[in-house]
């Protein structure tokens, strides 16, 4: 199952790819919603190679994944492969620069079921795939919207 949505940021593409590449910022985001976050590599620099294994509650249940920084092509593209004990996924943000000062972002999050039971969990949030859409859609302009007021208040 694929979600992919774009968004015009008004930031230039650098800034907007430092932020997203603020990853312990989004460590600490994860943890304050309650997931327990362990960086796996030794990396001094934000850079292909990077690892994190998460551990979270969803749906009711205790998961855990291990995610994978396995593009960062400054300031244009970043990609996360991850797994977990059902699902591969893949999130890919790519970065287009539509002007010194506008940004298009496009994310793509692809998941693929790895056992029967997983399988048949896919077909049950296919059922709400819409749903999903409209709040994959919605968290990404809320990402967006959070990256221009930063760089306003940097700004002036």
């Amino acid at each position: 199952m694929k979600f992919s949505t774009k968004e015009d940021i008004e930031a230039p593409a650098e800034f907007v790819f430092a932020e997203l590449s603020d990853f312990d910022g989004f460590e600490r985001l994860a943890r304050s919603r309650g997931a327990q976050v362990r960086r796996l590599d030794r990396l001094p620099a934000p850079g292909k190679g990077m690892s994190w294994e998460l551990s979270f509650r969803w749906r009711g249940r205790e998961r855990s994944l291990v995610a994978d920084l396995t593009t960062y092509d400054r300031p244009r593209d970043i990609r996360f492969d991850a797994t977990s004990t059902g699902f591969d996924l893949t999130l890919a943000i790519g970065l287009q620069a539509l002007s010194p000062r506008r940004t298009r972002i496009a994310v793509a999050l692809e998941l693929t079921p790895k056992t029967l039971a997983s399988r048949i969990l896919m077909q049950s949030v296919k059922l709400g795939k819409s749903r999903l859409e409209r709040k994959f859609e919605t968290r990404v302009r809320m990402m967006a919207e959070e990256i221009e007021f930063r760089r306003e208040s940097r700004a002036g």
